[in-house]
């Protein structure tokens, strides 16, 4: 019997809960709404980390002391800037394509430039690694100003990794808020277990294919709506009900017509989204400097989702918050999955080297149910 003829096999539709690798970078406990790095809970990296430190816990198993990183967030700084060819090429096709296509596009593009790219033994992954999470704020950055119309900024590297990534995208240097709440929404989605992105940078890694490939993949995965787009989505939705007073109306619309709710719910999170708690405190802040009414409108989506349907599990997820986040910031809502990017970077490198190391190619099966043969062939004049 071939291997899709087994029916004794039970069917995990999209791989769920099939456990297929082992790891040490981070692991979710749904059930009681914690995310760990390393064995650090989210909540107090969040409080008191900063991106560049989290980065390193994740490639390298442990806090950095101060010389590690001091030397690892110089070398971050060292290698931020980008071949000008590239910033022409995203100058070319920034402002005509969805920001995700353009990241996507750059980032293979970017392996042009490294004569050793296809080289997959784990110090030119981890070489290439490093590049990669230094070069990604510039990336994103630059495209967000041509997407925007601008002119594209250049590193600094006087200032820190998110507050680079703010000046480079915004053109403003962020005041202290600003620069933490930057480096929080970083940090929050800098790893989150075997999601889809993460997976397909492990799938392409499978077959020892080089780290620009990896993540080029991993970014491919990340722009569709049911992972990365949903922030933008979210907030989308939160705009069109307008003032909290129209909220349970159109809710009960929606729901009655079978529409999902955007930024509510998860495959693992059976209870509120921890990074959805660290990022509400950040939006509210901005609602309460701004006025915007935005929040309050979340607040009552967040307030009737989970009197009607906590018992399900239905509580809000990262995305709902951080998209008003990312606009308060100064950002363009196609620019929020390529946010999500530049945080998840760190967690693809980390365990795609992870996973490289111990390295068994992907090959799953897959239940056949058509035709069963052999069926004739007829020619194609005989064919009604």
């Amino acid at each position: 019997m071939n291997e899709e003829e087994n029916k004794d096999s039970e069917i995990n539709r999209g791989l769920e809960g099939v456990i297929a690798a082992e790891t040490r970078v981070g692991y979710v406990k749904g059930d009681d709404g914690k995310l760990f790095y390393r064995g650090y809970e989210i909540t107090t990296l969040a409080d008191q980390s900063n991106y560049e430190e989290v980065s390193y816990l994740l490639l390298y198993g442990h806090l950095p002391k101060r010389n590690e990183l001091e030397a690892y967030s110089k070398r971050l700084r060292n290698e931020s800037d980008l071949p000008e060819e590239l910033f022409s090429f995203i100058r070319s096709v920034g402002a005509k394509t969805h920001p995700m296509s353009a990241l996507r596009t750059a980032l293979s593009y970017l392996s042009s430039f490294d004569e050793n790219e296809s080289v997959n033994d784990p110090e030119d992954q981890e070489r290439i690694g490093i590049s990669l999470i230094a070069k990604m704020p510039t990336l994103v950055g630059a495209i967000h100003r041509t997407y925007s119309g601008k002119e594209i900024i250049r590193p600094d590297k006087n200032l820190g990794y998110a507050s680079n990534f703010f000046y480079m995208a915004t053109g403003a240097r962020p005041d202290p808020v600003e620069s933490k709440i930057m480096d929080t929404s970083l940090i929050v989605h800098a790893d989150h277990g075997m999601n889809a992105s993460t997976f397909s940078a492990l799938v392409t890694v499978s077959t020892m294919a080089d780290m620009y490939s990896a993540i080029t993949s991993a970014i491919a995965t990340l722009k569709g709506p049911l992972h990365g787009g949903a922030n933008e989505r979210a907030l989308k939705m939160i705009k069109s009900m307008g003032k909290p007073e129209n909220v349970e109306k159109e809710l009960k619309r929606m729901t009655e017509n079978g529409e999902r709710v955007m930024g509510f719910g998860h495959r693992v999170y059976k209870v509120y989204d921890p990074r959805a708690k660290i990022l509400k405190r950040y939006a509210e802040y901005f609602a309460e400097r701004s006025g915007n009414e935005n929040f309050k409108t979340a607040e009552m989506i967040e307030e009737l989702m989970i009197n009607k349907y906590g018992e399900r599990g239905i509580f809000p997820n990262v995305d709902f918050y951080s998209g008003m986040i990312y606009e308060a910031l100064g950002f363009k809502p196609e620019i929020f999955t390529p946010i999500f990017a530049t945080g998840r970077i760190s967690g693809w490198v980390a365990r795609t080297i992870e996973y490289s190391r111990n390295n068994r190619l992907f090959r799953p099966k897959a239940e056949y149910v058509g035709e069963r043969g052999p069926l004739k062939y007829i020619p194609i004049q005989d064919r009604e």
